[in-house]
């Protein structure tokens, strides 16, 4: 029988932390029902720590709300205010896995998500990329891919009066790269 570490190319142990220069937090959000209106979070950090079986790792993760980007200033300014993620009062969005399980071969890694004060349930559906050597001697890189869909109005993101204009659902993706030395 293959164990789940065989399955994975170059699987390797360790704690792997999180490269925001390499890693990418996206989101995506219906503007009006008709057109999909796109953002990233430019400040992610937090570690990795893979065990002999990969169902047993573990992931943290902080996402600082303050780094919003969606290309346009403007809504950037109104999406930190209390309508929406209320940075003064909520400057971080944080994960942390509760456990991992593999389904028809895909990997979901359960976890909470904590976004203005409100923690919920999540779970993550994960792609390895894949390990490999890193940049300098001796270092090694893993990455994943992984998305996830929540409802705003579950963290209180009700959006103001603009909130009619902007769907519930968010689909949330991360491309995720991390290091050990």
């Amino acid at each position: 029988m293959t164990t789940h570490a065989e399955q994975i190319p170059a699987y390797q142990t360790g704690t792997w932390t999180i490269d925001p220069v390499h890693s990418d937090v996206s989101f995506v959000v219906r503007h009006l029902g008709v057109t999909k209106v796109r953002g990233t979070f430019d400040h992610v950090e937090g570690t990795i720590v893979t065990h002999e079986d990969p169902l047993q790792s573990e992931v943290n993760a902080v996402i600082r709300t303050t780094s919003v980007n969606t290309r346009n200033d403007a809504r950037d300014n109104h999406v930190r205010t209390a309508d929406f993620l209320d940075v003064e009062s909520y400057p971080e969005m944080t994960f942390k896995s509760t456990g991992i399980r593999e389904k028809d071969g895909v990997y979901l890694i359960d976890g909470d998500l904590s976004l203005r004060g409100v923690t919920r349930a999540v779970t993550l559906e994960t792609e390895v990329g894949g390990f490999a050597p890193g940049p300098q001697e001796g270092s090694m890189v893993v990455g994943f891919s992984a998305s996830t869909e929540i409802s705003r109005t579950d963290y209180g993101v009700t959006g103001g009066a603009a909130g009619a204009a902007v769907s519930d659902k968010i689909k949330i993706t991360l491309d995720i790269e991390a290091g050990r030395s």
